[in-house]
C-alpha cells in the first residue's frame, strides 16, 4: 500500500439529497424515508438527508421537514441537510437538525446561475447562517462547486478554490467538500487542485466529491487517496447530477468507491452487500439503469 494512503475513510452518502434532486419523477416521501433507513443499516456514518431549499427551485425536496422528522435516526449516524440561506436554516431548526451544509463556488457565472447571487453575496449568506448555527452547536460543512471546471467559465484556478476553502474554514466550517460538479477533472488536475488547497487548510478538513461524466471519478479518488484525503462523497447507484450544470452526470457510485477502498484494505465500516441491496431498491423504484458497475456485477453473480 502507498505510504500516504489513509488507514480509514469516511464515506459521505449524498444519494438522498444530491442523488434525488435531479430526478424528474417525484419520489414519494415514504420511499425517501425507506431509502434513508436502509442506508442507515449499511454502516455508513454520514447520510446527507435532504435540502431546505425553496420547493420553487427543487420541487423534489419539498417534503424536507417530513423526511427529516420521520427517518429512523441512529446515534452512530449523522444526517446533515443542505441549507441555502438563513430561511432554509430556520426551517431546518424547526425539526431539530444538528448538522447542516452550506455551499459556494469560485465561479462567478455558476454562482449567478445556481443561487442568483455573486460569490461575495453567497459568502455573506453563509456568514448569516453561521451567526445562527454556531451558538446552537450546529455542525456546518462547506461545499465548493465547480472546483475543476465550470460549464460557463471553463477552467477554474486552483488558487481561487484554495482561497475560498480557507475562507469557509475561517467562517467555521468543520469540513470542506471539493466538488467536481460537471465531472471534467482528471487525476493530474485533481492532484494540482489538492496540492493548492493543502497549502491553505489541513488535510483532515478536506473531502472530495466527484461526478463521473467522463468516467474519471474513481481515478480521481485514487489520486486524492494518494495525497492522504480520507473523506469521500458518493451516491449509491451513482444517482445524481446538478440541475444548474448542463452536462453533469451522476455522482460516483458509493458501491464502486467502497469496492476500491476494500481492495486497498482501507477501512470504512460499510457493508458492500447491504449497500448493493439499497442501490437495487432505489433504482428499481426509479425505473432507471444502475450506474454502478460493482452493483451490476454483484447482482449478476447473485442471480
Amino acid at each position: 500500500m502507498g505510504v500516504n494512503f489513509p488507514q480509514s475513510v469516511k464515506i459521505v452518502e449524498v444519494g438522498p439529497r444530491d442523488g434525488l434532486q435531479n430526478e424528474a419523477r417525484t419520489v414519494p416521501t415514504h420511499v425517501k424515508i425507506e431509502f434513508i433507513n436502509q442506508l442507515s443499516d449499511t454502516g455508513l456514518s454520514v447520510i446527507e438527508t435532504t435540502s431546505f431549499v425553496s420547493p420553487k427551485w427543487i420541487p423534489q425536496l419539498a417534503d424536507n421537514q417530513e423526511v427529516y422528522e420521520k427517518i429512523t435516526k441512529k446515534k452512530s449516524v449523522a444526517y446533515p441537510v443542505l441549507v441555502p440561506n438563513k430561511r432554509g436554516l430556520e426551517r431546518a431548526l424547526e425539526v431539530h437538525v444538528k448538522d447542516i451544509a452550506v455551499f459556494a463556488t469560485p465561479s462567478e457565472q455558476f454562482s449567478q446561475h445556481n443561487t442568483n447571487c455573486s460569490v461575495a453575496e453567497s459568502i455573506q449568506k453563509i456568514e448569516e447562517i453561521m451567526v445562527i448555527a454556531k451558538p446552537q452547536g450546529i455542525r456546518v460543512r462547506g461545499y465548493l462547486s465547480c472546483v475543476l471546471g465550470c460549464p460557463y467559465e471553463g477552467d477554474i484556478s486552483p488558487l481561487a478554490v484554495a482561497d475560498l476553502a480557507e475562507k469557509l474554514l475561517q467562517l467555521g466550517c468543520h469540513e470542506i467538500s471539493l466538488g467536481d460538479t460537471i465531472g471534467v477533472g482528471t487525476p493530474g488536475k485533481t492532484k494540482s487542485l489538492l496540492e493548492a488547497v493543502l497549502n491553505k487548510i489541513p488535510r483532515d478538513k478536506i473531502a472530495v466529491h466527484f461526478h463521473d461524466t467522463y468516467g474519471q471519478a474513481i481515478a480521481n479518488i485514487y489520486a486524492a487517496l494518494e495525497l492522504g484525503i480520507s473523506v469521500i462523497d458518493s451516491s449509491v447507484a451513482g444517482l445524481g447530477g446538478c440541475p444548474y450544470a448542463k452536462g453533469a452526470s451522476g455522482n460516483v457510485a458509493t458501491e464502486d468507491v467502497l469496492y476500491l477502498l476494500n481492495g486497498l484494505n482501507i477501512q470504512t465500516g460499510v457493508d458492500l452487500k447491504k449497500l448493493v441491496a439499497v442501490g437495487q431498491f432505489i433504482t428499481k423504484y426509479l425505473g432507471r439503469p444502475m450506474q454502478s458497475k460493482v452493483n451490476l456485477a454483484v447482482s449478476s453473480a447473485a442471480s
